[in-house]
């Protein structure tokens, strides 16, 4: 391919498909065109695989190169072909009550091949080689033993299922993809590429001026504003650490220290509403209610997650001696400027907010709030420029461009669920989950936890909570658990995945930019995020913490939550006022933990516990 595409033919090819698949999108939803869902699936999925495809293999060998070329030449030409050819036959196969022909069989095939390659290549071997394994159990499944035996199914009858239908690849995952998401990251990308990074980095810095601790709490705000709409903890370190990390560096946290807070606070943004990293918007369709009621429950958690990061921050610093840098303090901005100037980007950010509040899609609100960046941008300058046009092509293109990953994961747990729900597999885990804890809920709980911290490593958010929609989630519902509550629970541990040795992505991607020792940033960080691994258990036994409930038990709950946080936190650096030993570090952790559970007694227990070690320690007397 190198032979047939220069670089900047290449280029541009990249950057034409991309634009017109953001054209395509944001045509659709604005009403210019009316075209059905599995169309739209269609073409969308079509393009993100050529886009992959489209991908150069970075190798020293140049014979590789050359048949990673050859190939890829290969895989393009059958995205495109497969895709026309599934357009032309939807209405005919979907008419004929799903008969099928054995070219559509054979194109079927192709399409879920391409769709395991292209996962291999953007989201990684993990989720390539769990869809694979999928992928064989219809056909294993007579031969293996227990609760894993099947009576297994015909490859035509799989293909058809997962290819010819609005299940599988065509699922509701992709469908969210090919819509939600898709103009969530092209709205990211359009704050990003009209200058909204700088805006929050100065916001931040601006509302965490003059406090202890100030570049990490800056690093806090700002990672977690960019966080929620990034979709990826990693990336979300790789791309705020470079500003954060060498800030904490500089006013003395320790590079381990640096790292580990940017891992923890880049996958706290993953859990923060609106958009919890584009998984919300999947968790609305699977769970079936308005993706407000989403945002609603996921808001609590996560904010007393960001304020428990926060007092470990603040805690770390104050133990380490670690005192605020004036330096430059003067020629900052005051917070009214700084407000006033990102006006563009916090008026499309309120109405986006606003309108999924009131009622509206989140589509249709994100469209909306594309719409202001580009209005607000251009009533400013007053110029209809060349390089405003230039704006406008690259964060359509970049958005498109970002999306790559998650439409290709989302596909790939299409292939997962379509497997699921043929085979009947997901009730058998289910089944074998229930009867390895012995019908006990917290030992079900706790095994939950374990597998979605194992099917979680190493993927993105999206990916990682299908997966754990699909495969994990179920057996809590089975367990009784309520069905929101048991989606919160898996993408809660599915998030913090990111974090939890062996294999920690965020924290080693931050362990890079840090200069600093893997394991020591993996650990840290685990510790560090600690809240996050007790808050499912916590919302779980107390639904108030999803905001299920009167107001009256709603505030009661925040507010002892975020005492309870504050106790952790004192727990996990180990200092309140002075060092904690390791007894009054368990006492003030159990503490902690009893209060941001729910009930009067477990808050009782945890006040009095706190309560009697404070006055008996003589921590707040002079």
């Amino acid at each position: 391919m190198q032979n047939i595409l220069n670089r900047n033919a290449h280029v541009r090819l990249v950057g034409a498909l991309a634009f017109v698949l953001g054209i395509f999108h944001l045509a659709n939803v604005s009403g210019f065109l009316v075209l059905s869902t599995t169309v739209i699936r269609s073409v969308h999925l079509t393009i993100m695989m050529m886009l992959v495809f489209l991908r150069p293999w970075e190798t020293s060998s140049k014979e590789a190169r050359d048949v990673h070329w050859y190939l890829s030449v290969v895989l393009l030409v059958a995205s495109l072909i497969t895709g026309i050819y599934l357009i032309i036959r939807w209405d005919d196969i979907a008419l004929s009550g799903g008969l099928t022909n054995t070219f559509d069989l054979v194109v079927a095939g192709i399409i879920v091949l391409l769709v395991i390659e292209a996962t291999r290549r953007v989201v990684g071997n993990f989720l390539a080689s769990i869809t694979i394994v999928f992928l064989l159990y219809p056909f294993l499944s007579p031969y293996l033993p227990g609760v894993l035996f099947g009576r297994g199914a015909r490859l035509e009858s799989v293909l058809s299922f997962l290819s010819l239908t609005g299940q599988g690849v065509y699922g509701i995952p992709i469908g969210v993809a090919s819509t939600y998401i898709i103009l969530f990251t092209i709205f990211g990308a359009y704050l990003s590429e009209f200058g909204a990074g700088n805006f929050f980095f100065k916001l931040s810095n601006s509302v965490t001026r003059g406090f202890t601790a100030a570049s990490a709490k800056t690093a806090v705000i700002f990672s977690t504003l960019l966080g929620m709409i990034s979709g990826s903890a990693a990336g979300n370190v790789a791309v705020t650490g470079s500003f954060t990390i060498p800030m904490m560096k500089k006013e003395g946290y320790k590079s381990h220290q640096s790292g580990a807070i940017e891992a923890v606070v880049s996958t706290g943004g993953q859990l923060m509403p609106p958009v919890m990293g584009a998984a919300a918007f999947i968790m609305a369709e699977i769970v079936g209610t308005p993706y407000v009621n989403i945002m609603k429950s996921g808001l609590m958690p996560a904010l007393l997650f960001f304020i428990s990061i926060l007092f470990v921050v603040h805690l770390q610093a104050v133990k380490s001696g670690i005192s605020f840098d004036k330096e430059g303090e003067e020629n900052e901005e005051p917070l009214y400027k700084i407000l006033y100037k990102g006006a563009p980007f916090l008026v499309p950010f309120i109405t986006l907010i606003g309108m999924m509040v009131l009622g509206y899609s989140p589509v249709l609100s994100s469209f909306y709030a594309i719409f202001l960046i580009v209005i607000l941008h251009l009533l400013i300058v007053r110029e209809f420029s060349k390089e405003f046009i230039f704006k406008v092509v690259r964060a359509t293109i970049n958005g498109v461009k970002s999306g790559v990953p998650i439409s290709v994961a989302c596909a790939a747990a299409g292939i997962i669920s379509g497997i699921l729900a043929i085979t009947g597999l997901g009730s058998k885990l289910s089944i074998f989950i229930i009867s390895l804890s012995g019908g006990v809920p917290l030992i079900g709980l706790f095994l939950t936890m374990v597998a979605a911290i194992i099917l979680g490593m190493g993927l993105p958010t999206t990916a990682s909570y299908l997966i754990l929609a699909t495969v994990v989630a179920p057996a809590l519902s089975d367990m009784g658990v309520p069905l929101l509550t048991a989606h919160m629970f898996v993408f809660f541990f599915g998030c913090v995945s990111t974090i939890t040795p062996p294999v920690a992505l965020a924290s080693y991607v931050a362990a890079g930019v840090a200069q600093a020792d893997i394991n020591q940033v993996g650990w840290t960080a685990f510790r560090y995020g600690l809240v996050c691994y007790l808050l499912p258990f916590a919302f779980f036994f107390g639904p108030a913490l999803l905001s299920q409930g009167s107001i009256l038990e709603i505030f009661s709950t925040a507010l002892t939550g975020i005492i309870g946080v504050f106790l952790l936190a004192a727990a996990i650096v180990g200092f309140l006022r002075k060092d904690l030993s390791l007894k009054g570090r368990i006492i003030i952790g159990v503490a902690g933990a009893c209060l941001l559970s729910q009930g009067l007694v477990t808050d009782a227990v945890g006040l009095v516990m706190a309560g009697f070690y404070l006055i008996g320690n003589s921590l707040w007397s002079k």
